[in-house]
């Protein structure tokens, strides 16, 4: 969809692109250099996900995540994969390791929600 760009997206989407991590809203609220508020920051995150520029992840707490689609080679949307949330450093990242899973009969999956929680490689 194409949507007007502002001073807004472009810090999030910047601040998202460069990040090797899932981020919260708080952590980049925290990071902007340019001041947005809380309503912004969700509205722009949102929109992102709609055009499919960002996934998100909700945690086992129900905090919400967000992180810069990387799509497969030859593929239109972003396959299921797991994320690894660290206990130590509170962050989660994408691991490129597809979900695999089947469902019964009639059942249509339309997303899927793969956390692994436990300590980093940067942690342990």
């Amino acid at each position: 969809m194409n949507r007007r760009n502002t001073p807004a997206k472009e810090a999030v989407l910047k601040l998202l692109t460069g990040s090797k991590k899932a981020l919260s809203q708080d952590a980049i609220e925290k990071q902007l250099d340019i001041a947005i508020n809380r309503a912004t920051i969700y509205r722009v995150l949102n929109r992102f996900c709609e055009d499919g520029l960002v996934h998100k992840i909700v945690a086992e707490d129900g905090k919400q995540y967000f992180a810069i689609c990387k799509k497969c080679e030859n593929e239109e949307e972003v396959k299921p994969h797991f994320h690894f949330r660290c206990v130590r450093c509170d962050t989660i990242e994408c691991l490129q390791i597809p979900v695999e899973y089947t469902t019964p009969k009639g059942y249509s999956v339309s997303s899927a929600n793969c956390i692994l929680t436990g300590t980093c490689s940067n942690c342990v």
